[in-house]
């Protein structure tokens, strides 16, 4: 049975996200004057004042990010895009006028989240699109070029796939990038000073 290489990425996110959960078990809670001096030091901008309130606040942003972890972004990731909602929920809670600073924070972090959700959503759609975009102008520019006995231009393409001549030209980037990679991945694998260049090419084993 072939043995699964270590992810030593993957390994280093767990240990992130567990030395985070220590953190935030290990942070007592503030009593409400204390959390409501602490705001309104971190208003006039006292960053020690605003990292108490972020760190007793981190459990909070785990337990939402937990509740987000298979709507496309990992939990580590969630935790700290709501991290960033917190820290402008303790910057702004003193001029925005709300009555209660635990329900706002969980408000901004959770949009944070939610964006940072939509945001990789719109982009693995976008992917998606171009991949198949990439598909469609690699099988045009080869039926072309089989009928016109040439490459066909940017413009015999376009007008091929009905497209604009800017977006004919981007796709083409985007198809020669990937064919530019592709040979250098094939390259990566061939040894140079295994290559006879001058002898018979090797026998296959059939």
């Amino acid at each position: 049975m072939e043995e699964r290489e270590p992810d030593h990425a993957e390994d280093a996110d767990e240990a992130a996200y567990a030395e985070l959960r220590r953190e935030a078990q290990s942070t007592p809670p503030l009593k409400a004057a204390e959390q409501e001096k602490l705001l309104n030091q971190a208003s006039f901008g006292d960053r020690a004042s605003q990292d108490r309130v972020v760190a007793a606040n981190l459990a909070m942003v785990i337990r939402l990010a937990e509740a987000r972890h298979d709507q496309g972004l990992p939990v580590l990731e969630l935790v700290q895009e709501g991290s960033l909602g917190l820290v402008e929920a303790v910057r702004s809670f003193s001029e925005r006028g709300e009555p209660d600073f635990n329900a706002f924070a969980e408000r901004m972090v959770g949009a944070q989240m939610d964006a940072a959700i939509d945001a990789e959503a719109a982009a693995v759609r976008d992917a998606e699109l171009l991949v198949t975009a990439a598909s469609d102008y690699e099988r045009t520019e080869l039926l072309l070029r089989r009928e016109l006995h040439r490459p066909a231009t940017e413009t015999e393409i376009a007008e091929k796939l009905e497209w604009t001549v800017d977006r004919t030209r981007y796709v083409a980037q985007v198809v020669a990038e990937a064919r530019r990679r592709h040979d250098e991945e094939l390259l990566a694998f061939i040894d140079p000073e295994a290559i006879d260049f001058d002898g018979e090419p090797p026998e296959l084993d059939a």
